[in-house]
C-alpha cells in the first residue's frame, strides 16, 4: 500500500500539476516528491493508514455509489502556509482548468473548521480521493446519523468532512478534479462538518469552469449530493 499511495502522490497534482507545486513551493513546503514521502512519515503511519483505506472501504460498502468511490492517502498543507479553506489564486487554477479562473467563494460563509492544525508541512488523511465520494443523504441526514452509521475503526468520520479537505482534495487532483462537470457525473461535496450558515449547508464542486464554495439548502439529498468520510493519520 506505501509504495502504491507515494506514487500516486508523486504524481498528483501537489507536484505533477505545474501551478499547483508552485503555490506549494511559494508556501514553503517541502516538495511532494518519492524521496520525501518515503521518509516524512514513519512506517507506523503508512500501516496505520493501510488499516484506516480498508476499514472505510467496508463499512460504507453498501453506501449509494460505493462502486465509484475510491479511497486513498489525502495530504493536507499545514493551513499557516498554504490554507485550503480559502480560494486559490487564479494562476493556481489556470493549471486544473485550463484558463485562469477566480474561484467561487460565497462571502457569507465563515473561516472554516479547522481539521488539521498548523505545525506540520503535511498531514496525511484517509479518505476519498477520488472523483466522486459516497452518497449518504443530505447534511441534515448525515448530522443527525446514528454515530455507528460513521463510526470507521473507532473514529467518528464526519468531523473532517470538511471545506479544508475538500480544497486539498481539489489541489491534489490536478486536472483531474473532483466534482466537476466535466466527469462522466456531475457532484458536489457536501461539509456536513462545518456548521450551518444562515439556515444552509457549505458544500464544493466545479461547475461552469470554476472551483465554487456554496451555501445550499440543508435537506438536499438528491443523488449528485456526495461526502468524503475521514480519517486523520497521526
Amino acid at each position: 500500500m506505501k509504495d502504491e499511495q507515494v506514487e500516486r502522490l508523486a504524481e498528483s497534482g501537489w507536484a505533477t500539476c505545474a501551478p499547483v507545486a508552485e503555490a506549494v513551493a511559494r508556501a514553503g513546503l517541502p516538495a511532494v516528491t518519492p524521496g520525501y514521502l518515503a521518509t516524512a512519515f514513519p512506517d507506523e503511519s503508512w500501516e496505520v493508514a493501510e488499516r484506516a483505506l480498508s476499514a472505510l472501504r467496508e463499512h460504507f460498502a453498501s453506501a449509494r455509489f460505493a462502486d465509484e468511490t475510491t479511497y486513498g492517502i489525502l495530504l493536507v498543507p499545514d493551513p499557516g502556509k498554504l490554507d485550503t479553506r480559502r480560494p486559490m489564486p487564479a494562476e493556481v487554477r489556470a493549471g486544473q482548468l485550463g484558463v485562469p479562473a477566480d474561484d467561487v467563494f460565497d462571502d457569507r460563509l465563515p473561516s472554516g473548521v479547522l481539521g488539521v492544525g498548523d505545525g506540520r508541512p503535511w498531514t496525511m488523511v484517509a479518505t476519498v480521493t477520488g472523483a466522486y465520494g459516497p452518497s449518504l443523504g443530505s447534511h441534515h441526514q448525515v448530522v443527525s446519523g446514528p454515530a455507528a452509521a460513521y463510526t470507521v475503526a473507532g473514529t467518528d468520520t464526519r468531523p473532517l468532512m470538511i471545506r479544508q479537505l475538500w480544497g486539498a482534495r481539489v489541489l491534489q487532483g490536478g486536472r483531474d478534479l473532483p466534482d466537476c462537470e466535466a466527469n462522466e457525473r456531475w457532484t458536489f461535496t457536501l461539509f456536513p462538518g462545518e456548521g450551518l450558515t444562515e439556515g444552509l449547508a457549505e458544500s464544493g464542486t466545479v461547475l461552469k469552469g470554476r472551483v465554487r464554495f456554496r451555501l445550499g439548502k440543508p435537506d438536499r439529498g438528491i443523488g449528485s449530493a456526495r461526502v468524503a468520510p475521514a480519517i486523520a493519520v497521526p
